[in-house]
């Protein structure tokens, strides 16, 4: 029995009291009720406040109405006592059948398993990274290509319809910045002032000219916006492939140019007068942004015509509204703390209501140490360090789950030694070779003929190591919801860690073999663990599918 059919038991047996007028409330009965693990030992598999949450508007006290369910629960099948404690708690304790069940459950399930219908009609759009095209990503993006994929993993295993989108700030001066920097590396001559150094200009400039022969002796103003094209073409591809290397996939690749050459921009400005909310001064178009919370007006256009980036941001907020996003999530670095309060009121300068449809998220700083030295500096990019260089450096995985473990707004300090060594002292590698060690006794179990027969006794999984295993395992659906709703997958990993050690101290546990010893017959026991260990396989592949990390089966 898995805490959502304890719940969904509880809610019927309050639904069934509520019917017989054992129990008067003014409100209807509530659909789930919240299901915790005791913390100590002797306090039963499962415990609620449900009693506590409902008694003041039943017209009662929590130890009357938990005695009232109390008496209720003990008589269903499944449950095989319950206990009121304390003011009104209930201690239930499921029967050892019905709690082998959730093995059973888990392995039909398959890589569905932990996925739930929380958030289902929900359409987001998560953006996650916002980059120009002109050079390599770098650490900031790497934190957020983890988070912001991990986010969109589980919201989509909660039922949500998301689509992940990468902004792509290809309109402005630093394009042709960047052009004339592939134009001096080509030539031989000095980079230009603004423009771009590091080694990677130059391969740029080196396969722009292998795609386009003769493109550097076009005529200079040609020159330059055929350069700029192929260049911007080359690098945001050299981009996409990074990402899909480290397993970061994106639904929309959104040009920013694209908005203001359909036009978007010059209709934002257009709803924006019609709703009331700009004005000039000085000869610029400000948004009136401190109607809404905002620590001063924001210009959309500036003294001299030239649109802002704020401009910019409106239409294309506006336009993921348009496409029928009901919230739109922002993944932004340390250094965007101020946009919280200037996009939240742009929401509402269009006439949205930003509690309900705009979600700032604000990432701390990482920091990379090798040999006691931070790592800053880039063979290829000449400055800051890349995302290719740590995936290379570091392994995709270990880099993925050492940033996936930690909440977005902790600042972070990663150690490449301790990230990348094969030790349990390494969460990484903890919780990879436990998987790995379930496949490796399937492996096993098979070499021995050993199957799971459609129909055995559950209850034989009754040692209290394996009540232990199951009702970790029991909690990956309540994990993952809640890892969604919070917008923290940090909680899927230290989950996969505690369930890794639980599991280990099952795996030790001589009482809990699953393979029979010596000449011994195979047993419905040995078959019925056998059963636990391919849910606890189950539990972790899918734990780290969700982080975008592999699970391997040899390690």
């Amino acid at each position: 029995m898995t805490p959502a059919q304890l719940s969904s038991t509880i809610v019927e047996t309050l639904t069934a009291l509520v019917a017989e007028g054992e129990l008067a409330l003014p409100d209807p009965v509530p659909t789930e009720v919240t299901i915790e693990r005791p913390r100590q030992k002797g306090h039963g598999d499962y415990a609620t406040n449900v009693a506590l949450q409902l008694a003041k508007k039943a017209g009662t006290n929590p130890r009357a109405l938990g005695d009232l369910l109390a008496t209720r629960l003990r008589d269903l099948d499944g449950i095989a006592g319950v206990e009121v404690a304390g003011p009104g708690f209930l201690n239930i304790t499921v029967e050892a059948g019905a709690q082998g069940r959730v093995a059973a459950d888990i392995v039909a399930a398959g890589s569905a398993y932990g996925h739930t219908r929380t958030l289902t009609g929900e359409r987001v759009n998560v953006e996650f990274i916002s980059a120009n095209p002109t050079g390599p990503l770098h650490l900031g993006h790497t934190r957020w290509a983890v988070l912001g994929d991990a986010i969109g993993r589980v919201l989509s295993a909660a039922g949500a319809e998301v689509t992940r989108e990468f902004y792509i700030n290809d309109r402005g001066v630093q394009m042709n910045h960047f052009a004339d920097s592939i134009i001096a590396a080509a030539l031989g001559e000095p980079r230009p002032e603004d423009g771009y150094a590091g080694a990677y200009v130059d391969d740029l400039a080196a396969a722009v000219g292998a795609a386009s022969p003769g493109i550097f002796e076009l005529p200079s103003g040609e020159r330059r916006a055929a350069v700029r094209a192929k260049g911007y073409e080359i690098q945001l591809a050299e981009q996409q492939r990074q990402l899909d290397g480290f397993n970061t996939h994106f639904d929309v690749w959104f040009s920013e140019l694209s908005l203001h050459e359909s036009g978007s921009v010059p209709e934002t400005l257009a709803r924006l007068k019609e709703l009331g909310h700009v004005y000039e001064e000085g000869g610029a178009l400000w948004m009136r942004t401190t109607d809404f919370g905002d620590d001063k007006d924001r210009v959309l256009i500036k003294s001299d015509g030239e649109l802002t980036y704020f401009a910019s941001d409106t239409a294309y907020y506006l336009n993921k509204r348009e496409r029928g996003f009901g919230r739109c999530i922002y993944l932004l670095g340390a250094d965007h703390h101020g946009y919280v309060g200037r996009l939240r009121a742009m929401a509402a300068c269009v006439g949205d209501d930003p509690d309900q449809t705009l979600e700032v998220l604000i990432g701390q700083l990482v920091k990379i140490m090798r040999d006691g030295a931070e790592l800053k500096l880039s063979k290829r990019a000449g400055t800051i360090v890349t995302l290719n260089e740590l995936a290379e450096e570091i392994g995709v995985d270990a880099l993925r789950y050492s940033l996936a473990r930690y909440p977005a707004d902790s600042p972070l300090t990663l150690d490449v030694a301790e990230i990348t060594k094969a030790s349990n002292d390494n969460p990484v590698y903890y919780v990879q070779y436990a998987h790995a060690r379930t496949c490796r006794m399937m492996e096993n179990a098979h070499d021995l003929g050993m199957g799971t027969p459609a129909e055995f006794d559950l209850s034989l999984l009754a040692h209290e190591r394996d009540g232990e295993l199951l009702r970790a395992l029991a909690e990956f659906p309540r994990v993952v919801a809640s890892a969604a709703e919070l917008r923290e997958p940090h909680r899927i990993a230290r989950y996969l860690e505690d369930t890794a050690s639980v599991f280990n101290k099952w795996y030790d546990t001589k009482e809990c073999r699953m393979l029979p010893q010596g000449d011994d017959p195979v047993t419905p026991t040995n078959e019925a663990r056998l059963l636990l260990v391919m849910a606890t396989r189950t539990v972790f592949a899918n734990g780290l599918d969700l982080l975008g990390v592999s699970a391997p089966e040899r390690m």
